[in-house]
């Protein structure tokens, strides 16, 4: 497992390099000077001058690009062009409200979608089975940002049972504000994820070992949860990894309906004040965990399969 783990982990260098080389490159051909979007249109030449001295943007694109690489590295991200402060504070800062968000989500969304999944399946074609993918239809077609926008009306603003914006400070008080934001992506997730589990019993239960299990006698609870929902894990551990980055870039618009801290909107924020280093690092935050979730995956498959370690 170790070697697999390893082996996995260098094929992802390269994924990571190109990553790191698309966003260099693509923050420098965009249109738009960062030293007039921070300075302001009317910024004196000197004043303009003087700025891009001082972030290195006059220096050749190859020593700029070799710059970035060392500061990625290192994680040392530098300062951030409009708020003066080192970008590894912000990131520090917003980070763990975009993983508390995503985390909470998550669970609420395996939570309620495996098991509305499972039953739906049992009862294949009948009411709870139409019900929930008359659910699932829905949740596949709204948006995130609209649902939360029609939840925060409703039940901050109308009926005030939750708190409008803010992600709280103590425990008590961050688990009162994530209420809605987690729901408005839970809800999603929870379409998504019964869905898939529905879909994949429903594959497994028509196999030969399955019919082989019943003809034997066994009790339909353990022909469903031990020979199917087993079984029934390769494609849905699958569709889990996707979940889990679909939920992570969803939160960005949930932070901004929710006016949440977090990594998606200070990223939002850096892109329209064209703040180079805080957009080059919260795209390689982002990039980074998405190769982390796909290894993740890569382990939960050789966990699952020992076939694949083989291989």
């Amino acid at each position: 497992m170790a070697r697999y783990i390893f082996v996995r982990l260098l094929d992802s260098i390269p994924t990571i390099f190109l990553v790191f080389t698309l966003v260099f490159i693509a923050l420098r051909i965009l249109p738009g000077d960062p030293a007039i979007a921070v300075l302001g249109d009317y910024a004196r030449p000197e004043s303009i001058a003087r700025f891009r001295e001082q972030f290195g943007l006059n220096d050749p694109l190859w020593l700029q690009f070799l710059k970035f690489l060392k500061d990625m590295v290192t994680l040392n991200f530098g300062n951030s062009f409009t708020k003066g402060v080192p970008v590894m504070d912000l990131i520090k800062y917003n980070l763990p409200y975009t993983i508390e968000l995503t985390i909470v989500a998550m669970l609420i969304g395996i939570a309620g979608g495996i098991p509305l999944g499972v039953w739906a399946a049992i009862n294949r074609n009948k009411a709870p089975d139409v019900g929930f993918r008359t659910f699932s239809l829905i949740g596949y077609a709204i948006p995130d940002f609209y649902l939360g926008a029609l939840l925060l009306i409703i039940f901050a603003l109308n009926l005030g049972l939750f708190p409008i914006t803010g992600a709280g400070s103590g425990f008590a008080e961050r688990m009162h504000h994530i209420v809605l934001p987690a729901t408005t992506l839970a809800l999603l997730k929870i379409a998504f994820i019964g869905r898939l589990a529905r879909t994949s019993l429903l594959e497994v239960l028509g196999k030969d070992f399955v019919r082989t299990a019943r003809a034997k006698g066994a009790r339909e609870p353990r022909v469903i949860y031990r020979h199917g929902l087993r079984n029934a894990l390769m494609p849905l551990s699958t569709g889990l990894g996707l979940s889990v980055l679909s939920t992570l870039s969803g939160s960005v618009a949930v932070e901004l309906v929710f006016n949440r801290p977090g990594l998606g909107r200070l990223l939002i924020d850096a892109i329209s004040e064209r703040d180079y280093p805080v957009i080059q690092a919260g795209i390689i935050i982002f990039a980074s965990i998405v190769v982390v979730v796909n290894l993740l995956m890569e382990v939960v498959y050789a966990l699952i399969d020992p076939r694949i370690r083989v291989k």
